[in-house]
């Protein structure tokens, strides 16, 4: 399934920063409009629409949630992705291409939830890929810090602890062995085996060097294309090299270029499997002068058909 420009691109903004340890990812969304990023997609011939920032249920809306382990902030976790669950399952079935704007990683555990469960009426499986320095599998039992945005993932693919989250919101789960995490380079000793225990294909940086983003992303992406899938793509900041993209609160050095940033998304976009987006944990307040929201927007441009040829010289200066 190829995205066609006829398809509207609606805009989410989904302010949760619930789901870290440190305040400012509620800002991300706001500081990914002043980056110009409708404008942008619309400049490349798309049909954009801004739906404004999600609302969150009312604390009372959520009954006191009882999660083994560590799980901080979980009620006001789960206040922003359950209604999220729902409008992402609209959006996606109302047969536009959703981009969710965050907000910290937590809000995928909503977001994909929904658009998985429009793809699996439509008897189409869906893929996820992770781009992220983290692989975010933990669960309460194995986090070091108890922050649910480095459990979205586990969360998606149905690590039972977590299920209190979505509470009775129907929501589908993603088979591991349909994720891939891109670019980690901080994986946690208890996520790791968690990881290879439900067979999470991870691309680790040193794969990336070793091996190359255009084989690694060909090889998912074939998969993807054979089974008959769509692909979720989950866009971290943190996926960068800090250096490049510095607004974010869990920088790891070492992340990828600006040019194998732009590869992937140029392979996304040939590949033309990609159904919905997340672009997540952009902290405007530890940004340098809007760098990362630049950044980042030129990125999701790229996803959408921007040609290097296309693109504006800027400064950041």
């Amino acid at each position: 399934m190829r995205a066609s420009r006829d398809q509207e691109i609606a805009l989410l903004g989904v302010p949760i920063e619930a789901g870290t340890g440190r305040r400012g990812a509620a800002m991300g969304p706001a500081a990914l409009r002043i980056a110009d990023l409708e404008g942008r997609l619309s400049a490349l011939g798309w049909s954009v629409r801004d739906l404004g920032d999600l609302a969150p249920l009312a604390p009372a809306a959520v009954a006191p949630l009882t999660l083994r382990g560590t799980a901080r902030e979980a009620e006001a976790v789960a206040g922003w992705i359950r209604p999220l669950a729902a409008r992402a399952y609209e959006l996606s079935r109302s047969g536009c291409l959703p981009v969710f704007l965050g907000g910290d990683h937590a809000l995928s555990m909503g977001s994909v939830a929904g658009v998985a469960r429009h793809w699996q009426e439509q008897g189409r499986p869906l893929f996820v890929l992770w781009l992220d320095a983290h692989a975010d599998f933990n669960t309460p039992d194995t986090s070091p810090s108890g922050n649910l945005h480095g459990m979205a993932l586990a969360s998606l693919a149905g690590e039972a602890e977590l299920a209190p989250l979505m509470g009775d919101q129907p929501a589908e789960t993603v088979a591991p062995g349909r994720m891939c995490v891109f670019g980690a380079r901080s994986i946690d000793p208890g996520e790791r085996a968690l990881l290879r225990a439900r067979g999470v294909q991870v691309c680790d940086m040193r794969r990336i060097d070793e091996e190359g983003v255009s084989l690694l992303m060909k090889q998912f992406l074939k998969q993807v294309r054979e089974e008959g899938g769509v692909l979720h793509v989950s866009l971290d900041v943190d996926f960068l090299d800090p250096d490049l993209a510095p607004g974010v609160g869990t920088t790891v050095p070492g992340g990828a270029t600006y040019r194998e940033a732009h590869l992937v998304m140029e392979l996304l976009e040939d590949a033309g499997l990609t159904v919905s987006l997340d672009v997540v944990e952009l902290n405007p307040f530890l940004d340098v002068r809007g760098q990362s929201a630049l950044v980042l927007a030129e990125l999701v441009a790229s996803l959408f058909g921007q040609d290097v040829m296309d693109r504006p010289t800027q400064a950041f200066a």
